[in-house]
């Protein structure tokens, strides 16, 4: 996977450092109840890295802050409905704290009620 920074360039990474996967909302809902049926989209984080993650949504060049996921720990964040549209293009932003890198995921296509998950891998 490649990342890139908020201007076309490739930035040097921590190997694969973040694989993001989109997943469908859809199992296991029921009527009324559940982030999907309220049009919500979430972002699970999974950090596997030493370092805690302050995470970023990035829709063109306007760029949200979610909050900070710990080291070895899996945080839920629910995305801004402003910046998730019918198959928006997002990327996602991992800043280690205490780190110069920061990587940025591929462009993916986000709708409302979906959950993403984002994994974070432990680099040495």
């Amino acid at each position: 996977m490649r990342f890139l920074r908020a201007v076309p360039r490739p930035i040097p990474a921590l190997g694969v450092l973040v694989l993001l996967i989109a997943l469908g909302a859809c199992a296991g809902r029921r009527r009324g109840e559940g982030p999907a049926m309220r049009g919500e989209t979430l972002l699970r984080v999974e950090n596997q890295s030493w370092y805690d993650m302050t995470v970023y949504v990035l829709r063109g060049s306007h760029r949200v802050r979610l909050g900070t996921v710990s080291a070895s720990s899996s945080t839920i964040f629910t995305l801004p409905r402003d910046i998730v549209g019918s198959g928006t293009p997002l990327r996602f932003l991992a800043d280690p704290v205490g780190s110069r890198r920061t990587p940025i995921s591929d462009e993916i296509s986000v709708f409302p009620g979906e959950t993403i998950v984002l994994t974070i891998p432990n680099q040495p």
